[in-house]
């Protein structure tokens, strides 16, 4: 029998006439086995979809989830304790009918507000976990919401926790008027607070966030992650299309929409969550306490003998650009374990053009960050021919800064032509975007290096490279602007490039003469993906050393060093 069909009543056929019927037919399933998905309409076992993380098996539609059950799937079980039970809402603008609305609610659902809030551990890792409940007046925030969440913060602060908040919330709760929107301000008070005490704040956005939540603490996140499809944004769908008088488009405010436009890190399916969450903790957990290594900083490569081999600077130009080079995403594959890619500049985009994110090097966390061209034509307009916009440098510096706040090294691979000099790039302030970026390398309190692996061309490249120290590749070059650009402005002759890239002292070896780079790291004559371990074996010893001579400085002595660095230049 189709399950389609289970639902329908049982007609008895002519030949079975004689047979005693019942006056109402019943449903051939008992109640309850069965549901209907409300996205696809098909018919699905209800326990198939406990099962299977609140997921239809048909659509793959996700299911909103209790508050109670979000906790079972993500908490290791036995370790929830909640807290701050029994606190009571009021009713400050004696809204008529609010009360009785309330105790209706609590007998529905067993709950006596639209969050609970606890201590938990996630895969061994304490933290403190919020959830919104959305049977609860939509989880609409009124003051014993912000309350809850604000008390949960202020203790994580206090026992140095990691908070972890579910969101699922229609905003504000109209019936407590301004009290409800004074818990923005509250909530994201306390946040700010467990932030400059150097604690990690993850936000995990499902369907719907909106309205007063979503421009409080629910994109405050140190790390903002969302389940698929979720709506997101501050005023509702509806509202907007009423106000503009025009059709959304399809997608709009959905999860993947603020993917796109950089406001969230990533989207993580159900099934993934708990174990994305557990990596996300343990890369921040003790990362303050990190102790620094003790090994030596090697002695740079020698490589005059065969530095002439390579007849000029214009053959080096041109082994920065071959197409079969590795590039940004290979290092940080080949050499960190345990990466998660963050997304966006929370402004206005997510420039692929850049990749970055935290990851572990023998053991010890470290944000990553790398300018990232392609492999193919495909990925190269993908990735913009790796010149960044003003978002991809936003993003950069976002993760840097994040960085300085888990004491965690910074290291940076350098492959641009330049930055993105287009329209949009403009518009979007391309300048300020490098300007920024420099002025804030200039000062970050923790450990940064910068390594160029192809071309490091003008302000995109310094935009990255403002460290303690940059490292070059043998065949890697870094210049003021490309050969061509230099040609053009100087000569009014592109063509000249080859005669420009002698004259503008590009190549590793006469940048580290000039003391504008501490190391040359060689390379294969043909340097491929297939043969990239003879680059990256000799880049984890030296970074051995960088991190231990660097991570025993303090804060001041690093940025001391950092300023003279570039002062004598």
């Amino acid at each position: 029998m189709k399950l389609e069909n289970m639902f329908k009543k049982t007609r008895l056929s002519s030949s079975r006439k004689n047979y005693i019927s019942l006056k109402e037919a019943k449903p051939e399933v008992p109640q309850g086995l069965l549901r209907k998905c409300n996205r696809c309409g098909q018919a699905i076992i209800t326990e198939d979809v406990k099962a299977g993380g609140y997921i239809c098996p048909k659509c793959g539609g996700y299911f909103r989830v209790h508050a109670y059950r979000r906790i079972e799937m993500v908490a290791d079980e036995g370790t929830f304790e909640e807290w701050d039970k029994g606190l009571t809402t009021r009713n400050p603008l004696d809204y008529k009918g609010y009360e009785e609305k309330l105790e209706a609610l609590k007998e529905k659902t067993g709950l006596e507000e639209a969050v609970i809030t606890g201590r938990a551990r996630i895969d061994g890792t304490d933290a403190v976990i919020g959830v919104c409940d959305g049977r609860f007046l939509m989880a609409s925030m009124g003051e014993v919401v912000g309350e809850k969440i604000a008390r949960a913060v202020e203790r994580a602060t206090k026992e140095k926790l990691p908070v972890i908040i579910f969101a699922c919330s229609g905003g504000a709760r109209m019936q407590e008027g301004i009290t409800s929107l004074m818990q923005m301000a509250k909530t994201s008070a306390a946040l700010k607070r467990h932030s400059d005490a150097g604690q990690l704040y993850i936000s995990v956005l499902t369907d719907p966030t909106t309205g007063g939540v979503t421009a409080s603490f629910a994109m405050l996140g140190d790390v903002i992650l969302a389940e698929p499809g979720a709506l997101i944004g501050f005023a509702g769908p509806r509202v907007i299309e009423q106000t503009i008088g025009q059709k959304l488009p399809k997608g709009f405010q959905r999860s993947e929409f603020l993917l796109a436009h950089g406001f969230i890190d990533g989207i993580i399916e159900r099934p993934e969550l708990k174990g994305t969450l557990s990596r996300i903790l343990k890369l921040h957990t003790g990362s303050q306490e990190t102790k620094a290594g003790t090994t030596a900083m090697p002695e740079s490569d020698n490589i005059t003998d065969r530095y002439n081999k390579v007849a000029s600077a214009w053959d080096r130009v041109e082994l920065s650009r071959m197409k079969d080079r590795p590039v940004g995403e290979d290092y940080i594959r080949a050499m960190f374990t345990d990466f998660i890619e963050f997304h966006g500049d929370r402004c206005f985009a997510d420039d692929k053009a850049i990749i970055g994110g935290v990851g572990r090097f023998e053991g010890r966390p470290v944000t990553v960050i790398a300018q990232a061209k392609g492999t193919n034509t495909k990925e190269n307009i993908e990735r913009n021919f790796g010149m960044p916009s003003p978002d991809g440098y936003r993003k950069a510096l976002r993760l840097m800064k994040q960085a300085e706040k888990f004491r965690r090294p910074v290291i940076c691979f350098v492959d641009t032509p330049g930055a993105f000099c287009g329209l949009e790039a403009e518009e979007r302030g391309q300048g300020e975007a490098i300007a920024r970026s420099i002025y804030e390398m200039s000062a970050l309190k923790v450990p940064v290096l910068s390594v160029i692996i192809g071309e490091g061309g003008s302000g995109g490249a310094l935009a990255m490279a403002t460290s303690d120290e940059v490292w070059m590749l043998e065949n890697s070059v870094y210049s003021i602007l490309s050969p061509e650009g230099f040609a053009s402005i100087l000569w009014k002759d592109s063509t000249r490039a080859k005669e420009a890239a002698e004259v503008m002292k590009l190549t590793a070896k006469d940048l580290l003469e000039a003391g504008i780079v501490e190391r040359i790291v060689k390379e294969p004559v043909h340097y491929t993906i297939q043969n990239l371990r003879e680059v990256t074996s000799k880049l984890k010893k030296y970074m051995e050393g960088f991190l231990g001579t660097y991570g025993q400085m303090s804060e001041e002595e690093l940025t001391e060093h950092r300023y003279m660095r570039f002062r004598r230049m």
